[in-house]
């Protein structure tokens, strides 16, 4: 099977923000995709039916396919390592940031990592919406976490009243232009805005043995009494076109996507400016890469899109995809134009994908 890289999602949020809760949503709805999660102790991991132990340096499976490593931040690069051998099959990885470094470090420390395995997904800073002008007296540093930040989760916006939150809206909207944020509740944000859920053959029978995660997700939906879907807060639009993009057309789209549009994945065909390649596109706020990889035989080349947001307008985005088509010989794009493309391709991306080795048993071992 084909080796990816694992993206790397930094989350970060001061005490109260939410994060935990958030992480254990995600934990709990994760459908499939196997999530190895970094935080300094367990504490914050809800596992029922299951006793931890062991503190710094110790790895627990969490019984649905995630991992869980508390560490500390010497030890981060070897349990990254660790976490994205071929074995362990992990589709994802979220740090949490809190104790282990500044953000901005973090995210330094991702981005100058030589582990071919991984990839940096995003940072994506979690706010207390009741609590934000306090959390500024007190951490006024968060102005420069928020300015680095690629998404931005507003948490506990039932807590706060309507204009005092779209007053704290406009506030965050000073610190970093075009980064998105979202108002959610109890940290219940969609994991598609966070990355892709995972397909897997296991997963996709039609009928299927009830599992303890599915009795305990629904069970905690039932319990706290927000059991509505989560995709009814955002729009999404599904696009796809035949004839090829052009590479400066569509650049100019991402680079000016508007507030609200929180997610873009899917594939692009650049046509003739790169023939053998079609173009993974993962876009989590500001947060932007292409990951190119060669076209299948026979494979229809197609640019296929989903866009996910707040308050979009599907209608006008829809027509600035359209004219990002290119439209004949006439158009065709120079040699250069792929240039802005590759500035989003990481460097260790050339358009192949290695061969990942085969899993004998069906968990890994992480000594």
């Amino acid at each position: 099977m084909a080796s990816k890289p694992v993206p790397v999602v930094v989350l970060a949020g001061f005490l109260g923000s939410g994060k935990s809760t958030l992480l254990n949503h995600l934990l709990r709805r994760n459908g499939g995709t196997r999530i190895g999660v970094v935080v300094n102790d367990f504490g914050s991991i809800e596992i029922d039916a299951m006793t931890v132990a062991g503190q710094v340096g110790s790895t627990v499976s969490l019984g649905n396919g995630c991992l869980c490593c508390a560490v500390d931040a010497s030890e981060l690069d070897d349990y990254l390592e660790k976490l994205t051998r071929p074995a362990t099959r992990i589709d994802v990885i979220v740090i949490e940031a809190s104790g282990l470094a500044e953000p901005q470090e973090l995210v330094r420390m991702l981005l100058a990592s030589d582990n071919p395995r991984i990839v940096y997904g995003g940072l994506v800073e979690v706010v207390d919406a009741a609590e934000f002008d306090a959390t500024r007296a007190r951490h006024p540093e968060i102005d420069r976490h928020l300015a680095i930040a690629d998404l931005i989760v507003l948490n506990k916006a039932d807590r706060v009243e309507p204009d005092a939150l779209e007053r704290v809206l406009r506030t965050l909207g000073e610190f970093g232009a075009g980064t998105p944020a979202i108002t959610v509740e109890h940290g219940r944000v969609d994991p598609q805005m966070l990355f892709d859920p995972a397909v897997r053959p296991e997963r996709e029978e039609k009928v299927r043995q009830l599992s303890f995660e599915d009795l305990y997700a629904d069970e905690y939906d039932h319990d706290h009494g927000h059991a509505d879907h989560l995709h009814t807060a955002y729009e999404s639009l599904a696009f796809m076109a035949d004839a090829p993009m052009h590479p400066r057309r569509l650049m100019d789209f991402l680079d000016s996507r508007p507030e609200g549009l929180y997610r873009i994945k899917g594939f692009v065909d650049f046509g003739a400016a790169d023939p053998g390649n079609r173009y993974a596109v993962h876009a989590v706020g500001r947060f932007l890469r292409f990951y190119p990889s060669r076209w299948a035989p026979g494979e229809d080349r197609l640019t296929q899109l989903v866009l996910i947001g707040s308050g979009i307008d599907a209608g006008a985005l829809r027509k600035q995809l359209e004219s990002s088509a290119q439209t004949g010989p006439q158009d065709a794009p120079d040699e250069r134009s792929m240039w802005g493309v590759l500035r989003y391709v990481p460097a260790e991306s050339d358009g192949t994908e290695e061969t990942a080795e085969t899993a004998e048993t069906a968990e890994p071992a992480l000594d």
